[in-house]
């Protein structure tokens, strides 16, 4: 029987996050734990874990980024930093506001950056305080997803990149698989069904305050200012913004390319390993 005492010191975090405070990993570990061991299990007590003070100061920690714009309340980081109650006031109140579930988030800022072929990419920048909570979120919640994605699977996930999915390549076709699928989901963020997407995160989590706040960011509005500088507000029915901290995990809708390809009868289960899948 283990006790605390014999805990280590250092828990390695399931997800490569090697910068989190040591309850944290611990934490994330035995989430990340029962997600593998029981791969249909739905977790019911999240949401008190998310308003955890150390969940929300290693959020902070992760969010807190040099020259980052502020959302539609126009507050920066060093605002937070020089006012009167401090980051550890600021925490508490934004604690309280999740405890008492009095927590509503603000409307995304939208900008729109330029793209090489003249487009331009829509980017949402929530304000701060939204930005710590996806965090905290995103640290609960990672753990879960993290154990049921494919081992070849490199988008938006911790400790992977572009770079690494190249290297899986290169090692592919030193093995002779030359066969690739290259598929793109055109306007992929901005049409995700919001019920679909919930539905999905439902199949691992039951905790209903938890899906009831992603569905408050899901449908938060979005505000833009036009070049005369008027400002208009609307609520999206679909679609997540691309620039917050939750963005890209609440891509769990799960678009398993392979199931799909299976499904259609385009790939033999038994040689598909012989394919190269690209997410």
């Amino acid at each position: 029987m283990s006790t605390t005492e014999e805990e280590p010191d250092r828990v390695v975090d399931p997800c490569g996050r090697n910068d989190l405070p040591l309850k944290v990993s611990r934490l994330r570990m035995k989430l990340s734990q029962k997600a593998k061991l029981e791969p249909k299990f739905r977790f019911y007590a999240l949401y008190d874990r998310v308003y955890r003070f150390d969940v929300l100061q290693a959020a902070w920690s992760l969010v807190r980024k040099p020259k980052t714009a502020p959302g539609v309340d126009g507050v920066t980081f060093k605002d937070i930093e020089n006012s009167e109650q401090g980051v550890h006031g600021y925490l508490e109140e934004l604690q309280e506001d999740l405890r008492s579930k009095s927590y509503q988030p603000d409307a995304v800022r939208r900008v729109h950056i330029p793209k090489p072929d003249g487009r331009t990419r829509p980017l949402g920048i929530p304000t701060i305080r939204d930005r710590v909570v996806q965090m905290a979120v995103l640290l609960i919640l990672e753990p879960i997803f993290e154990a049921d994605f494919r081992d070849s699977s490199f988008g938006f996930r911790p400790g992977r990149s572009a770079h690494d999915a190249l290297d899986a390549i290169r090692e592919q076709l030193s093995h002779g698989k030359r066969e690739v699928y290259d598929a793109d989901l055109k306007g992929y963020f901005d049409t995700i069904p919001h019920n679909k997407l919930l539905a999905a995160l439902a199949f691992r989590i039951s905790d209903r305050s938890l899906l009831k706040l992603i569905r408050l960011w899901l449908q938060t509005p979005i505000e833009e200012t036009d070049d005369e500088g008027r400002k208009t507000r609307h609520r999206p029915s679909s679609g997540t913004p691309q620039g917050g901290v939750i963005a890209p995990p609440t891509k769990v809708q799960n678009f398993d390319i392979a199931s799909f390809l299976r499904k259609k009868g385009e790939v033999d289960s038994v040689h598909d390993s012989n394919l190269l899948f690209l997410d």
